[in-house]
């Protein structure tokens, strides 16, 4: 499968708009000129959030495989993950469907929403699916007492596997967000508790997003930067773009 790259860039989320930023990327185009610009500045991963005509979050199975398709000719070098996202708009069968035949190697995928109205049977099925495929599963964990969800659905060759993928959210989406590092601690406490060696990567808010990825980055951790998640550098000063923002992460933990 493919491995869980070292700074993952994900420039543009579900909600965000141009009226936040105005390099915000939007179209494939967009997206596609952001991934060349921040591979160039060190991104060796792309975190793919696609939109519709009216600019809202969308996922759909085709137009993942014909951006991806584009993608890979364009940006050869990245690892590409897309997101199974629901952003208030998709429910889980929808979203289990996208993840599995969108040609993805990398999906993205919260446990929380993955057992939304849905029996754990189902869940862990869709897990062993994406195994079957080859395709790499990162685990959202939104807080540590997720850990237990992660045990619950998978099995434990899957669990002591070095490559299982996870990824912990260090505070949450909300206006005027900034995540600190000592976030981390309950997610590395836990994570030693039950007695996981996971490929593990960290998001964060604000402007706090780099004091934190550099923190995970001391502890052994890799990184997603990017507006999806924040706009600021550590100074509070506005990015410039979402290749301002790998630059100046890479910087900060070299």
């Amino acid at each position: 499968m493919t491995a869980l790259p070292n700074l993952m860039v994900a420039p543009n989320g579900a909600r965000r708009t141009k009226s936040d930023h105005p390099a915000l990327p939007i179209t494939l185009s967009d997206i596609i000129e952001t991934a060349k610009s921040c591979a160039t500045a060190g991104a060796d991963g792309l975190h793919l959030h696609l939109r519709d005509a009216e600019g809202r979050h969308l996922l759909d199975a085709g137009r993942y495989r014909e951006a991806l398709a584009e993608l890979r000719t364009q940006v050869p070098g990245m690892a590409l993950q897309i997101t199974t996202e629901a952003a208030g708009c998709y429910a889980a069968p929808h979203q289990r469907q996208v993840a599995l035949a969108a040609g993805a190697d990398m999906v993205s995928v919260a446990l929380r929403e993955m057992v939304q109205d849905t029996p754990d049977a189902t869940a862990a099925t869709f897990y062993s699916d994406c195994t079957d495929r080859g395709i790499a599963v990162q685990h959202i964990l939104y807080d540590a007492a997720d850990f237990d969800l992660l045990i619950r659905l998978l099995p434990k060759a899957a669990l002591d596997d070095p490559a299982l993928q996870l990824i912990f959210v260090l505070g949450r989406y909300s206006v005027d967000q900034n995540s600190d590092p000592a976030d981390l601690n309950p997610f590395l406490e836990r994570m030693t508790e039950v007695g996981l060696a996971p490929d593990w990567a960290v998001c964060a808010f604000g402007r706090g997003e780099t004091a934190c990825l550099v923190e995970a980055h001391r502890q052994g951790g890799k990184l997603r930067v990017g507006f999806e998640n924040s706009l600021w550098h550590a100074d509070g000063s506005l990015a410039r773009d979402n290749a301002d923002r790998v630059r100046h992460v890479r910087q900060a933990c070299a």
